[in-house]
C-alpha cells in the first residue's frame, strides 16, 4: 500500500517549509527511517527519514517550493509503480489517504492579510514591494491571507511593466515607475530576472560555482556566481533588520582564564569518562547565567508598549556549519551543573552540524554567545539576535603579558565582547554585566 510523505511541521511557530534537496530518486530505494528529503525553513534545516521502506515512486513537490505543513510531497510504494507514477500527467490527482493540503478561498479578513508567512514576508523584501503596491495584490489565501503564487503573479505583472489588478486605481503618486531610470541594476546589464532568482531562493550552494559573465560590459573578466542558500539569505535578513532596530555598541573586557583552565584540565578526562566532551563553552554559559541573575536587564527585550523583563535564562550558542551559522538554544541554563550544560552544548552543536535540529531548539533565546576565538580571532563586534538585547562574543584564550600587583606576569587571557541594544541598555548597566561576567571567570574554583 502507497505510504504518504507529508510536509512535516518542524515547531510550534512553522507553518510551512521548502523542500530544499530530494536526496532519492524517483525509483531509488529507500529504507525505513532512512534521510529522503531536506526541508528548510527561516530556522533550521532538517533532514526528513523516510516513514516506510520501499521505492520512491513519485515526487509531488520539486525542490524550492514551499508548501504547507502536512502537504503529501512525495509518495512511497513498490517498484513496479514507478514507471505508472512517471507516465500521469503532473495535474493528475495523487491517490493517497492525505491529498495536498490547499489553502481555501475566503473573504479578505484585514488582520490575517497582513500576517505573512516568513516566505512572503521575504519575497516583499526580496522584490522592494511597497505598502502601496501590497494592498491591490489580492490574498487568495486563508482568511485573504497573501500567499507565495499570489507574490509571484504580482512580481510578473510588474516586471512585464503590466499594472497589477487594482494598481490602475492609485494615484499617479503612488504607481511605481516605469522606464529605464527605474528599471533594477540587475534588469539593465542583464543578470538573471527576479522571478528566475526568485526560485533559487532553497537550492543549496554549488560544489562547483557557476560560470557567469560579468556585468561589467567593457571587461571580458568573468566572476562566481554562488546562489544564496535560504540560511544565508535568513541570516542576512536578521542581521540587517538587527542593525536597523537596534543601535548597536560594544563594550570590550579582558579576563584571565587561569582558574578555568586549570579547572578545565582537572575535570576533563572525568567528563570524557562519562561520554561529555568539556571545552570552555559551558563556562562561559554559567559566567553569563550568573551575570544575568545579578543584571536582569541585560535579559530583557525592548518594546513600544515597555520593557519586557524575560524570566527564564535561554542561552543561544553561535555554532558555525557549512553553509552558515546556527544559533541553537539551551533553555533555562540557569538549571544545569557544568556537566549538564557540557552534555547539551555537545548536543546540540553536533545535531546542528548533522542537520538534525527542530525549529523550537533554534527559538525562544534570550540571551547569545558567539566564540569565533576558536577561528583564532581576538576580539569582534557581534550583531545582536533580534529581538534579544544582548549578545557576548568570545575571542581566543591566549597568554599573554600582563601586570600583577606591579609585577610582570604571563597570563591565559580572553577578550569578551558584549553588544548591546541602547535603546534599552546603558554603558554602565553593559559594562556592570560584564564586570560580573570577569569576576566569575577569575574566581572559578579550581
Amino acid at each position: 500500500m502507497p505510504t504518504n510523505i507529508v510536509m512535516p511541521q518542524l515547531g510550534e511557530s512553522v507553518v510551512e517549509g521548502t523542500v530544499g534537496k530530494w536526496l532519492k530518486n524517483v525509483g531509488d530505494t529507500v529504507a525505513l527511517y532512512e534521510p529522503i528529503m531536506e526541508v528548510v525553513t527561516d530556522k533550521v534545516t532538517t533532514e526528513v527519514p523516510s516513514p516506510a521502506a520501499g521505492t520512491l515512486t513519485q515526487i509531488l513537490v520539486p525542490e524550492g517550493e514551499t508548501v504547507k505543513a502536512g502537504t503529501v510531497v512525495a509518495i512511497i510504494g513498490q517498484a513496479e509503480q514507478v514507471a505508472a507514477s512517471l507516465t500521469e500527467s503532473p495535474n493528475h490527482p495523487t491517490t493517497s489517504n492525505q491529498s495536498p493540503v490547499s489553502s481555501p478561498q475566503s473573504p479578505a479578513n484585514g488582520s490575517a492579510r497582513n500576517r505573512f508567512t516568513p516566505v512572503v514576508a521575504r519575497m516583499i523584501a526580496e522584490f522592494n514591494i511597497s505598502d502601496a503596491e501590497l494592498r491591490t495584490i489580492p490574498g487568495t489565501g486563508e482568511n485573504g491571507r497573501i500567499s507565495k503564487k499570489d507574490v509571484e503573479k504580482f512580481v510578473a505583472a510588474r516586471e512585464s511593466q503590466q499594472p497589477a489588478p487594482g494598481l490602475e486605481t492609485l494615484p499617479a503618486w503612488e504607481q511605481p515607475g516605469t522606464g529605464e531610470l527605474f528599471r533594477p541594476t540587475e534588469e539593465v546589464f542583464g543578470k538573471q530576472s527576479l522571478q528566475a532568482n526568485a526560485k533559487q531562493v532553497a537550492l543549496s550552494i554549488p560544489s562547483t560555482p557557476q560560470k557567469v559573465e560579468s556585468p561589467t560590459v567593457a571587461s571580458p573578466d568573468k566572476q562566481d556566481m554562488l546562489p544564496l542558500s535560504p540560511m544565508r539569505r535568513a541570516i542576512a535578513e536578521h542581521m540587517v533588520r538587527s542593525k536597523t532596530v537596534a543601535p548597536h555598541v560594544t563594550t570590550v573586557h579582558e579576563a584571565d582564564m587561569s582558574r578555568v583552565l586549570a579547572h578545565f584540565q582537572k575535570h576533563q578526562n572525568e567528563f570524557a569518562k562519562q561520554n561529555v566532551k568539556l571545552t570552555y563553552t559551558p563556562y562561559f554559559v554559567q559566567a553569563v547565567v550568573h551575570a544575568l541573575h545579578q543584571v536582569p536587564l541585560v535579559n530583557a527585550q525592548f518594546s513600544e508598549q515597555g520593557i519586557v523583563l524575560k524570566r527564564d535564562l535561554n542561552i543561544g550558542i553561535a555554532v558555525a556549519i557549512d553553509d552558515g551559522l546556527i544559533v541553537p538554544v539551551i533553555k533555562n541554563a540557569d538549571d544545569k551543573s557544568l556537566l549538564g550544560l557540557a552534555r547539551k552544548v555537545n548536543d546540540l552543536a553536533g545535531r546542528a552540524r548533522e542537520k538534525k535540529l527542530t525549529a523550537d531548539e533554534v527559538a525562544g533565546g534570550t540571551f547569545t554567545l558567539t566564540n569565533y576565538g576558536v577561528f583564532g580571532s581576538l576580539f569582534g563586534t557581534p550583531v545582536i539576535s533580534q529581538p534579544q538585547s544582548a549578545i557576548l562574543g568570545i575571542g581566543a584564550i591566549q597568554k599573554r603579558v600582563v601586570v600583577i600587583n606591579d609585577a610582570i606576569a604571563i597570563r591565559p587571557m580572553v577578550y569578551l565582547a558584549l553588544s548591546f541594544d541602547h535603546r534599552l541598555l546603558d554603558g554602565a548597566i553593559g559594562d556592570t554585566f560584564m564586570n560580573h561576567v570577569k569576576k566569575f571567570l577569575e574566581s572559578y574554583p579550581e
